[in-house]
């Protein structure tokens, strides 16, 4: 699934080529994605100019003086700037055309993606309102104070806490096992138990691993590609993730992998504790 760095990417991507165009038309081939693609959608964007593309979590945001569209790529989705001609293949499923003759294709395989539209504040609705703080934005609440008082009393374990897109968002399942390692902090351990510097300690690692991440151009694993149709690198910079049974690059202890909920976990038992 893209995780916050991907979506960055991508909206960085498509930024420059889309920001200032005015819509065509919109070409809905299959509306049958996560949540069914309004009927009305086509005509709400109709000669609409995109003034914003931004970012909530893992949503983009297309904005409108109309409205705004929000986006979400699911767990294969992907956004390119194309001509308008292109032929469309099995899994494009809508089209946003411009008055310059090009698109922005969403591709969804596992069709896990969605497309809203809301006139209101895109961060007020149902799907954004209840998020928690970005963690590279300054000027937000996440920092090692915030972490540790939300943690008090916690019993979960830390890594599938800080995942938590209401305790902060983006931090996704690859990121958050590399965070723990730079920090130090074995992932089973009770978000509770750490202290207030552990906790500033992995929030500086979680901003530096994310913006290594975005600036490599996102981890490409099975889907991903960005909006200019180019694979991110951060991948050949991981220390633990995919990396079970082989040597830890910091003491040489080899990497284990266990499970924790639905995800696999990845972390070093010399290095993390």
């Amino acid at each position: 699934m893209p995780e916050l760095p991907e979506v960055e990417t991508t909206r960085r991507g498509i930024a420059r080529l889309v920001k200032g165009q005015v819509v065509a038309t919109v070409i809905v081939r299959n509306p049958h994605l996560r949540r069914r693609v309004s009927s009305s959608l086509a005509r709400e964007l109709l000669g609409q100019q995109i003034t914003t593309v931004g970012r909530r979590a893992k949503y983009l945001l297309l904005g409108t003086l109309g409205g705004t569209l929000i986006i979400h790529l699911g767990m294969s989705g992907s956004l390119r700037i194309i001509a308008a001609v292109t032929p469309p293949e099995k899994h494009d499923h809508v089209d946003i055309v411009f008055a310059n003759g090009r698109c922005l294709r969403f591709t969804d395989p596992r069709r896990f993606g969605l497309l809203l539209w809301t006139r209101r504040d895109p961060l007020r609705h149902p799907l954004l309102g209840q998020l928690g703080p970005e963690p590279l934005d300054s000027g937000t609440a996440f920092d090692g104070d915030y972490l540790y008082r939300l943690s008090r009393g916690r019993r979960v374990a830390v890594k599938p806490w800080i995942m938590n897109a209401r305790v902060v968002v983006g931090v996704g399942n690859i990121y958050a096992s590399e965070a723990l390692f730079r920090a130090g902090i074995h992932p089973l351990r009770a978000a509770g138990r750490l202290s207030r510097q552990r906790y500033h300690l992995l929030v500086e690692n979680i901003r530096r691993v994310l913006a290594e991440a975005i600036a490599a151009g996102g981890t490409t694993l099975r889907d991903f590609q960005h909006g200019e149709g180019r694979p991110g690198y951060f991948r050949q910079r991981l220390q633990v993730y995919g990396r079970a049974r082989q040597p830890c690059r910091r003491c040489g202890t080899p990497v284990r992998e266990i499970r924790q909920g639905q995800r696999t976990t990845y972390y070093c038992s010399h290095c993390q504790h």
